[in-house]
């Protein structure tokens, strides 16, 4: 039951820090929908910068 994607910092979808990306790369949707949801939804600005001090960065890649 436990999925193999954990919740990261997005590498190549970011804009400030990669929470968005990363939320939206975890949740399957797109990172422009959690944009707005973020700028939206009062409080949700605590609880990025908690996010962007929390998450852990998702492992470069070499391409």
């Amino acid at each position: 039951m436990y999925s193999s994607i954990k919740l990261k910092k997005s590498v190549t979808d970011r804009s400030l820090h990669g929470v968005c990306g990363g939320i939206a790369e975890y949740i399957g949707v797109s990172s422009f929908v959690v944009r707005v949801l973020f700028l939206f939804i009062p409080g949700c600005l605590l609880i990025y910068i908690i996010l962007a001090n929390t998450l852990p960065d998702s492992p470069r890649t070499l391409n």
